[in-house]
Parts: C-alpha cells; sequence; structure tokens
C-alpha cells in the first residue's frame, strides 16, 4: 500500500469515527434505549445506513462500477438456502452488540475518545476473526 492510500484510508476513518461520535452511535445509552425499545434514533440511523447500502449496491450493480484500479466490483447474490446461518450469525452478533453495548465500528471510536477499556474487545474481534480464518476449511458452511 502506497503512503498516500494510508494517508487517505486513515482520514476517512477518522471522519467516520467522528460522524459515529457525533450521531450518538456509539453511546452505551443509546444503543440500550434501541435494545428495549425506547427510542427510535438508532433505528433511523440503522434504517439510514441499510438504504444508503441498498441504492449504492444497485449504482455498482447496473453501472458496472470499477474500483480504484480499474477491476469490475463484482457482488454475488446471497443463497437463499443459507438463512439458518444468516440468522445465527445475525443473533449472535446482536448478543454481542447488546452485551457490550458497541459493533466493531464504534468500538475503535470508542478506543480513540479515549475509552482504553475497549481494546479489550477489539483484541478479542480480532482473535475471533483469525480463529475463524485458521478453523473455517473445518466449519459447515
Amino acid at each position: 500500500m502506497k503512503f498516500s492510500d494510508f494517508i487517505l484510508y486513515l482520514t476517512w476513518g477518522i471522519i467516520f469515527g467522528f460522524v459515529l461520535m457525533k450521531s450518538e452511535v456509539v453511546s452505551w445509552f443509546r444503543i440500550q434505549e434501541m435494545f428495549r425499545f425506547d427510542d427510535i434514533h438508532m433505528y433511523g440511523i440503522i434504517g439510514l445506513a441499510v438504504l444508503v447500502g441498498v441504492i449504492s449496491i444497485q449504482i455498482i450493480k447496473r453501472t458496472g462500477a470499477k474500483d480504484r484500479t480499474g477491476t469490475p466490483i463484482s457482488i454475488e447474490d446471497k443463497d437463499p438456502t443459507q438463512y439458518k446461518r444468516y440468522l445465527i450469525g445475525g443473533s449472535l452478533f446482536g448478543l454481542g452488540w447488546a452485551l457490550l453495548g458497541a459493533c466493531p465500528a464504534p468500538m475503535f471510536a470508542l478506543l480513540g475518545s479515549g475509552l482504553t477499556v475497549m481494546i479489550v474487545p477489539i483484541i478479542t474481534a480480532i482473535l475471533g476473526t483469525y480463529l475463524y480464518g485458521v478453523l473455517r476449511d473445518r466449519l459447515p458452511h
């Protein structure tokens, strides 16, 4: 990776973290309000993110967009017979999110804001991802 790419990605990461902090997406209280159905704030943000994602994917598919290197972006359709896998994975993700009070991107924003205890879930998330990569061929898919 070129140094200029590193600076670009770092800058966008800082901007994204700033947006997460200002929109209160990283707030443990906002997340608890969401899981208790006490407030619509987080549902509005998540809904907006889903809408942006759907529109972006449609634009990519319909225009034949290419990445920075000129390679066409290919997005494969999900296998509808694998719905159990998505339900289980999504439920585990949601459970971890509810217990911790943060999902992956906000963990980094919280660490950057000085909440050093977030290093523990970040390290365990990285370890879990690594272990999945090691065990992937032995797991049912």
